[in-house]
């Protein structure tokens, strides 16, 4: 994998290889389930400054996966170690075009962050390959930081004191993949949210203070603006946010990989894959501030 750079080297041993990207590092020479406290710490500020670390070949398990995610914050109770895979409980492959896991997995196949549509938004996410296909299924990445530094100051200008809704039932159904929640394998979450989130277009980062663009799939009906100009503005903003090759990174998963990203300045999305194959992946969230990732709506 290309790397931008030299190899750098932590205090406490592991090595940091950055990406040819505007973000991103692989992390080697380290061991998720043994890792002391103070190799933690640089890890995690490592994390803060390339938003998405990747470390190949940890082979977690459930509950060493929990318990390294746990580091980076509490869990979403619902979210804590959860398996998104296209593989049902019994081993066989899920092919119905209604099932609602199915659904889920195909609408995560658009650009978005992590629980926007929830009153707290997620901290980040650890995700683990336990299966990957042969070809194909990939996770891939977007840097909101370096978009939102790369607008136009105009544009900057127009969107610092804008907000959109979030909903996960709408962009499902912009998609026509809606879920049943009820009756379903589908947990529900994030379905049938009361108090739509309103969040701001430009977020800053809690703990490094940089501004990103927030927008991804779950955002629409920006206050203020008629349907079709926020509509317009959310594409265009989401088209931007990916449309240079610096800042979007796509990982070709191989079994035994484990990424950690912070969804406070990332989008991702999963890219697709033959469905003939199984492809099963361990997801931990972990939660966001109450305070500082609270909708607007919703703030305390």
């Amino acid at each position: 994998m290309e790397t931008m750079g030299e190899t750098l080297h932590s205090d406490t041993g592991f090595k940091i290889e950055p990406l040819d990207k505007t973000f991103g590092a692989i992390i080697r020479d380290i061991n998720l389930k043994e890792l002391e406290e103070n190799r933690f710490e640089a890890l995690y500020s490592a994390w803060l400054d390339y938003g998405l670390l990747i470390f190949p070949g940890q082979f977690l398990s459930k509950s060493e996966q929990m318990a390294f995610a746990r580091r980076f914050g509490d869990l979403v109770e619902e979210l804590k170690a959860v398996h998104i895979s296209n593989v049902k409980p019994d081993g066989s492959l899920r092919d119905a075009p209604d099932d609602d896991m199915m659904k889920i997995i195909r609408g995560n196949m658009h650009w978005h962050q992590d629980s926007t549509y929830m009153p707290v938004q997620a901290k980040g996410a650890v995700f683990s390959a336990q299966v990957v296909p042969s070809q194909q299924g990939d996770t891939a990445f977007s840097d909101m930081r370096d978009a939102y530094d790369a607008l136009d100051e105009e544009v900057r200008t127009e969107i610092e004191e804008l907000s959109a809704h979030h909903s996960l039932e709408y962009s499902q159904r912009l998609l026509g993949e809606e879920t049943k929640a009820e009756n379903s394998e589908y947990l529900g979450y994030g379905m049938n949210v009361e108090n739509v989130p309103l969040r701001p277009l430009v977020k800053a980062h809690p703990e490094t203070g940089r501004k990103a663009l927030a927008v991804g799939r779950h955002a629409f009906g920006i206050p203020g603006l008629s349907e079709e100009r926020s509509k317009a503005l959310i594409d265009s903003l989401n088209s931007f946010a990916v449309g240079d090759d610096r800042r979007v990174y796509q990982h070709r998963w191989t079994a035994g990989d484990v990424l950690v990203w912070d969804n406070r300045c990332l989008m991702h999305r999963a890219c697709e894959w033959d469905f003939s194959e199984p492809r099963v992946m361990l997801h931990s969230r972990i939660a966001g501030d109450p305070i500082a990732e609270a909708a607007i709506n919703d703030h305390p």
